[in-house]
C-alpha cells in the first residue's frame, strides 16, 4: 500500500492550521494575523494578512478538530472536482469576503475556518446537479446546515453563525456558477 499526497490544497491548509495551533498553544497568545479584529485598519499590514490568516487560527483543540475533520472529508472531493487552483480561489474568496462583511456589521473578533467549512458542505452537496435539476439531498443539506445556524444565531455565544451562513451562501453561489461554466 502506498500513501499519496493527492489533495495539496486540503492537506497544506490542514498542516498549516494544525502547526499554527500547536505553535500558538505553547505561546498562549494568538497573534493578530491569526484573528480578525472587527475593524478596518487599512494602514496596518497585519490587517491584510489577517483577512486570510484568521482561517488558520482556532480558539480550541475541539474547534480545530471540528473544522479540519470536515475539510479533510470534503476537501479532496472538491479538489478533484474543481482542481486545486479553483478550490484555493473559492477558499480565499470565502475568507476575505466573510471577513469584510463581518467587519462592516460586527466589531467582534473572528477566528477559524468555519466559513470555509460551510462553503465546502454546501458546494459538495451541489456536485451532482444536472441540467436544471437539483437533488433533494442538496436542498436537505442546505436546509439542515444553514437552518441550524439561523436558529443558533439567536443564542448568546462566541460563535459567528454569520460566517457559517455566509460560507454556505458562497458555496451555493460557487456551485451554480461553476455548474454553468461546466466546472
Amino acid at each position: 500500500m502506498k500513501i499519496t499526497f493527492r489533495s495539496p490544497v486540503t492537506l497544506s491548509f490542514t498542516i498549516l492550521a494544525t502547526a499554527f495551533y500547536f505553535l500558538l498553544e505553547t505561546n498562549g497568545t494568538i497573534p493578530r494575523i491569526f484573528q480578525l479584529h472587527g475593524d478596518f485598519q487599512v494602514t496596518n499590514w497585519k490587517w491584510y494578512i489577517s483577512l486570510l490568516g484568521y482561517t488558520l487560527g482556532h480558539a480550541s483543540f475541539s474547534h480545530l478538530i471540528g473544522n479540519l475533520s470536515i475539510i479533510l472529508l470534503l476537501g479532496p472531493l472538491l479538489e478533484k472536482r474543481y482542481g486545486a487552483k479553483q478550490l484555493i480561489t473559492m477558499m480565499a474568496i470565502t475568507a476575505v469576503s466573510t471577513a469584510l462583511v463581518h467587519i462592516i456589521f460586527w466589531d467582534e473578533h473572528l477566528i477559524g475556518a468555519s466559513g470555509i467549512v460551510f462553503m465546502m458542505i454546501v458546494l459538495s452537496s451541489l456536485i451532482d446537479i444536472q441540467g436544471r435539476e437539483i437533488p433533494i439531498t442538496s436542498l436537505l443539506i442546505i436546509a439542515l446546515f444553514v437552518g441550524q445556524e439561523v436558529i443558533n444565531s439567536f443564542q448568546s455565544d462566541q460563535i459567528s453563525q454569520f460566517a457559517h451562513i455566509f460560507g454556505g451562501i458562497l458555496g451555493l453561489i460557487f456551485g451554480f456558477q461553476f455548474k454553468k461554466r461546466g466546472g
